[in-house]
């Protein structure tokens, strides 16, 4: 679906088809729209192979031939298990064309962004969609907003989990956790390859930059550099939480063995002993008495309630 944006007095409204300096929205493209991209506006099909491959990572590219600038950042999103209702994230591809001979900015997203579409809905932002540059950095800002609010969220998960790893071994919340250590890995590569785009950006040499784009950029950077300290300081905790749950689940299942091992041996003991009564071994003590077998078994059991006992004082 292709739609088109033009900024007028500080607000971003739609229009109806191509105009100068207007911004070109492509959301989860089709043939149609693809083929447009390439007739329309001339979009080298490099870029839109890049575009369009959702395992893209950050990066900025440039056609010496039409002088298109391609910038491709990856965009945190949420995704739940239908089944269990997990919460865990990953990311996808968002692009940015600048056409400097027709004066248009494109983007392209693969699946629905609501990044994106919080700026085209924005109500006074004061966005003017010719100011290219200023339009990219805006939706970069909004990105890192983004990975900072998703990363609190799995910071305010990895504390409930522990909450009620506390109260008891759930295999779900460990498995949700799982989850979460997925999403931290999937974080911290696309940050480290959106801080080190923006670095590019930075340099002024693919992008031309002006002066009131400088503090914009300043944001960014201060943007994304928290997140990827956060994304660090998320990733160890839980590393900490896990081995330290892995741990005590550990001691635990050592505790159960030696109950067990204890309660075997214990119980083995009727059975030495009957055993020496059935193969009618001559000259046994109580051969003739039911007695002695009841005494048996109560001593058994007595001896196996104090070793439980003693057992759960070790502890």
């Amino acid at each position: 679906m292709i739609s088109f944006y033009k900024s007028k007095d500080g607000l971003i409204e739609e229009v109806s088809g191509l105009v100068p300096g207007c911004w070109v929205e492509v959301l989860e493209p089709r043939d149609q729209d693809l083929a447009f991209l390439t007739r329309d506006l001339g979009i080298v099909d490099e870029f839109i192979r890049e575009a369009c491959d959702d395992e893209e990572t950050s990066h900025i590219d440039h056609d010496d031939d039409t002088g298109q600038i391609l910038v491709v950042v990856d965009c945190p999103f949420e995704e739940t298990d239908d089944g269990s209702g997990r919460v865990q994230y990953d990311t996808h591809p968002l692009s940015f064309i600048f056409l400097p001979e027709q004066d248009h900015f494109v983007t392209v997203s693969l699946r629905p962004n609501d990044i994106v579409g919080a700026l085209t809905h924005a109500a006074s932002m004061g966005i003017e969609t010719h100011l290219r540059v200023n339009l990219l950095l805006r939706v970069l800002l909004k990105v890192t907003q983004r990975y900072l609010a998703d990363l609190r969220s799995i910071n305010r998960q990895i504390r409930r989990s522990e909450n009620t790893l506390r109260r008891t071994m759930d295999n779900d919340e460990l498995i949700s956790m799982l989850g979460l250590e997925k999403s931290l890995v999937y974080f911290s590569t696309s940050l480290q390859g959106l801080e080190a785009t923006v670095n590019r950006i930075g340099t002024g040499r693919t992008i031309p930059l002006y002066d009131d784009d400088r503090e914009l950029l300043d944001d960014v950077l201060i943007e994304v550099r928290q997140a990827v300290e956060m994304c660090v300081t998320c990733t160890q905790i839980l590393n900490s939480v896990t081995d330290t749950f892995s741990n005590v689940m550990s001691n635990n299942l050592n505790k159960t063995m030696r109950t067990l091992t204890v309660l075997t041996l214990i119980l083995s003991i009727p059975t030495g002993v009957f055993g020496f009564y059935g193969m009618n071994v001559a000259g046994l003590p109580f051969a003739g008495s039911w007695v002695f077998s009841v005494v048996l078994s109560v001593a058994v059991a007595a001896l196996a309630v104090v070793a439980l006992r003693v057992l759960r004082l070790l502890k």
